[in-house]
Parts: structure tokens; C-alpha cells; sequence
């Protein structure tokens, strides 16, 4: 076969140049005909779209085309000419075919329509159906967003550690990292594990967040960003869980409630516009084939201000809705930690827009948010979404030192591994604030899948962690 240089399909589909000479590669999507004429749709990931291959028999052996099935990997030379059918303005009229990885009728991805569940169970080949080629081109570009977003501010990338000694959300919800044998583990005589002989001397586990790295670094550089796997070993079999995910952290120093509250809404604002300028095929196809109102939900998030509601305002507007009928599967009370229905109440049928929710009880929220006045609420802002529920959770941090002690003590935090965290309220602290984003409750939101393992390449839940 005669050497042309490759020119991938998004590119090939661009080009008007017709009569050039083309290569294109890729795989069969399918190949259907007469006995005049073959069509071969042609994709090769870097597009949602396929190439139309037109294969006039006269010139092609039976035998030579028979290895040309569904899921085959070919690379066709051929003239670049303008398509007299409908969708697409090019196709390619085939001079030479060569089959370069054949594929038999055993390949999963023939029949039509295979439901989420099966595809989850060939994770290993499921980026070749249209949709999750569409959700990974998506979420490299949603990560692309981010680096470009903090990089234009000056924010400063900052890599925090995957292992961590650190205890700080409770260790009933971290994966621990070892090397010893544990069939043979050596205890002291109070029946305690004994970590001398273990790597790193301690016991330690992958991390759940590298918010507390951050905060240090925020006092030092003025304004970082993590981005990085972070690990949650809680048993949740939810369309919303992952045991390994992803996670943004800003952490911003001399900010305030309302700098932060800025920064959630014109950062989330930002990635949606970013997918809407770079990603309009995948989610056209998405729209089409997902959900219906993807591109107007999308469009709707950029051009609405977000609404600014306490706490307290959002129970007495849940409470109100109760006592009109409203069902709720969870009760309403002030204290208690809203479930993603009552979210999802007051984004949708109250407010009809997002929500930054702030000021929550201290007691449902983490030790190092930032008491306010009353005593009783601390300045904690989480970002409420349309079908999602909380995709950001951020808050001021508490910076003095005597407050955070008294909260560590009350909420009987051990303290053994945290000294490092609480030199920066010893020395020199400062006013700062930050938020964490689920990356993959993002990309629910970007692409309308209504399940997080769909979002990400090879999910990690419960009893699961294949490939």
C-alpha cells in the first residue's frame, strides 16, 4: 500500500481540497451496500462524527473486502471528494484498503442500543461507542478548562500527596496503604497493629482530599490549585459515589465569604461556556441521544446569576413547602445535613437556577470552616446544581488558632498527625478560603449522563475494580 501521511477524520471532514490523495485510519462502524458499491463509516476518535468510505466493487476482490466487518481496524488510501449525500460534506472514494486488525463476529460492540449496565461490564472497549468517545473528549477538555482557567488568574498548580498520615475526615473512610503481609500482622498487648516494621513507619492511607496541603501552600504562594485522584472508602452504591475520583481545590489566601462565592460561580460558569465553545458536536450528539435538555440546561447555567441563600432562608423555604404538601423522603429541620431531594427542591422548583447555599450549622460541617458570630454557624459555601445536587462544598477557613483548637478538642479530631496544619495559624496566619469540586459531578452535569461511573474511564465502587 502506498504511503501517504495519515490525516485524522476531525481534519479530513474540515478539508475542501478535492482530488487530494488521503489516508485515514480508524475503525469500522459499519459497512453496508449493493453489489455496485460498498459504504464504510470510518471513525477514528478524534471526532464524534465517521468518514464515509466509498468502495466501488469493480475495483476490490471479494476476498479482500470479506475482513472488513464491524470493529475492524483499517487504513484506506483514497480521493478526497464532496459527498452528494446528506450529513456530511466529504467522503473519501477508496483506491486501496488494508486491513490492519481484524475483528469477528464475537466483538461485543455489534447489536444496537447496549444498555449502560452492559457497557460498564466492557469497560475496555466501551470508549468505542459514540457516547463515551463524546464523555472522554468532553472531560479532557473539562480538565483542559480548569489548567486554563487558574493559569489566566494566577493560581499556581500544586501537586499534594496521594499517601497521606493525615486523618483528618476519620479513618473509617480511607483505603490504607501498606506492604505488610496481612496474614501475619504483629500486635502489641492491647491488641493494637504494630506499623514500626510497615514502609513508612505509620499507619497511612491514600488521601481523601488535598485541601489541608493546600491550605499551606495558599499561605505561602497566595493562591494554589490541586487537581489530582482523590479516595473515599465508603460503601455507597449511589449513581453519584465513586470510590476513586477527581477533585479541584483552590485555596485562595485574604479571601473572604463573598471573594469565594465569586470565584465558585465564575469558575463552574467558565468550564459550562468552555464546553459550549469547544465541545459542540459531542454535545449536540449528547442532547440527541441522552438528554433532551442538555445544550438549554448548559446555556441556562452561563447566562443566570446564581442565587446567594443562608442556610436558615432554605430550611424555613423547605419547611414552608412541607407544610403546602411537598413530599420529602428525608425530614426538614435546622440542624440537619440537606439530603440531594431537598437540594434538588429548591434548584428546580423553587429557584429554578443554581444556588450557593451558605452558613450552615457548625455541627454538620468540618472543623476548620470559619465560625461566624452567632456562634451557632460557620461561612461554608456549597455550590447546588440542577439534577445534581452539591457539586462544589467550599468555605472560609478558620484562622485563628484558639477557635480551630477548641473545635479540633470538641470534635475529639486526633491531633497526633496535624501539628504541620496548625503551625500555619502559629505563624504569620492569614484570612483564606477554598472549595472542592467533584471533577466527575462536573462532568454529570456537562454531558447529562445520569450515572458518575459513565464519566470516568475504569470506575471504582463497592466490590468493583475491574481493569
Amino acid at each position: 500500500m502506498e504511503k501517504i501521511k495519515r490525516t485524522k477524520v476531525v481534519d479530513l471532514l474540515q478539508r475542501n481540497d478535492y482530488g487530494s490523495m488521503v489516508n485515514a485510519k480508524g475503525w469500522v462502524r459499519t459497512r453496508r451496500g449493493n453489489k455496485q458499491v460498498n459504504f464504510i463509516a470510518l471513525n477514528d476518535g478524534s471526532t464524534i462524527n465517521n468518514i464515509q468510505i466509498v468502495v466501488d466493487l469493480a475495483n476490490f476482490s471479494e476476498e479482500s473486502l470479506k475482513d472488513i466487518t464491524t470493529g475492524a481496524c483499517i487504513s484506506v488510501n483514497g480521493e478526497l471528494t464532496a459527498s452528494p449525500g446528506s450529513g456530511q460534506a466529504v467522503e473519501i472514494q477508496a483506491r486501496e484498503i488494508e486491513v490492519l486488525g481484524t475483528c469477528d463476529n464475537t466483538y461485543p460492540l455489534q447489536k444496537k442500543g447496549c444498555s449502560m449496565e452492559y457497557l460498564r461490564s466492557i469497560a475496555h472497549l466501551r470508549p468505542r461507542t459514540n457516547t463515551f468517545g463524546a464523555v472522554l473528549r468532553i472531560r479532557h477538555n473539562m480538565a483542559i478548562a480548569i489548567h486554563q482557567y487558574f493559569h489566566e488568574r494566577g493560581f499556581f498548580y500544586f501537586h499534594t500527596p496521594i499517601i497521606t498520615a493525615s486523618d483528618c475526615e476519620g479513618a473509617g473512610q480511607m483505603f490504607q496503604v501498606t506492604t505488610m503481609n496481612l496474614y501475619d500482622l504483629k500486635k502489641d498487648e492491647n491488641g493494637s497493629i504494630i506499623y514500626d516494621s510497615d514502609f513508612f513507619g505509620k499507619q497511612a492511607s491514600l488521601t481523601v482530599s488535598g485541601q489541608l496541603e493546600g491550605e499551606l501552600a495558599a499561605t505561602a504562594l497566595g493562591q494554589i490549585y490541586t487537581f489530582g485522584p482523590t479516595f473515599r472508602a465508603e460503601n455507597s452504591n449511589t449513581p453519584r459515589h465513586l470510590a476513586e475520583f477527581w477533585m479541584v481545590e483552590p485555596e485562595v489566601a485574604f479571601a473572604d465569604k463573598d471573594d469565594l462565592m465569586d470565584l465558585e460561580e465564575d469558575f463552574i460558569k467558565y468550564c459550562v461556556r468552555w464546553a459550549l465553545d469547544n465541545c459542540k458536536d459531542d454535545l449536540e450528539f449528547l442532547n440527541k441521544m441522552i438528554d433532551k435538555g442538555l445544550l438549554e440546561r448548559l446555556q441556562s447555567v452561563v447566562d443566570t446569576e446564581f442565587v446567594r441563600l443562608p442556610y436558615t432562608e432554605g430550611i424555613s423555604i423547605l419547611e414552608k413547602a412541607v407544610a403546602n404538601g411537598q413530599k420529602f423522603e428525608f425530614p426538614v429541620y435546622w440542624g440537619c445535613d440537606l439530603a440531594s431531594e431537598h437540594e434538588r427542591y429548591l434548584v428546580e422548583e423553587y429557584f429554578k437556577k443554581p444556588v450557593i447555599m451558605t452558613d450552615y450549622p457548625k455541627e454538620i460541617k468540618a472543623f476548620y470552616m470559619k465560625q461566624n458570630e452567632d456562634g451557632k454557624t460557620v461561612q461554608g459555601t456549597d455550590v447546588l446544581f440542577p439534577q445534581i445536587g452539591e457539586i462544589i462544598g467550599g468555605s472560609v477557613r478558620e484562622e485563628n488558632y484558639d477557635k480551630l483548637m477548641t473545635r479540633i478538642e470538641e470534635m475529639n479530631i486526633p491531633m497526633k498527625d496535624m501539628w504541620w496544619y496548625l503551625d500555619t495559624r502559629r505563624y504569620g496566619s492569614c484570612p483564606h478560603a477554598g472549595f472542592g469540586l467533584g471533577f466527575e459531578r462536573l462532568l454529570l452535569f456537562v454531558t447529562g449522563m445520569s450515572n458518575i461511573r459513565d464519566v470516568i474511564p475504569f470506575p471504582r465502587t463497592p466490590r468493583n475494580a475491574e481493569f
